[in-house]
């Protein structure tokens, strides 16, 4: 895992239907994942969209 992505663990995930998703973005704060998602809202009202965090790989084991 890159520094960059041990950075950016906010993901902003559009929910599909047949238990699909994609995520669409990786935000350092939440809230500019929760103002990414306002402007989806607005752009795709029937979308279903989350923010999840992203804890990264583990190191036991």
């Amino acid at each position: 895992m890159t520094y960059r992505d041990r950075l950016n663990r906010w993901l902003v995930i559009r929910l599909l239907p047949k238990m699909q998703r994609v995520t669409l973005v990786r935000c350092y704060r939440e809230s500019d994942a929760a103002g990414y998602v306002q402007v989806l809202r607005r752009l795709i009202p029937d979308g279903e969209f989350i923010i999840v965090f992203d804890p990264g790989e583990s190191k036991n084991g």
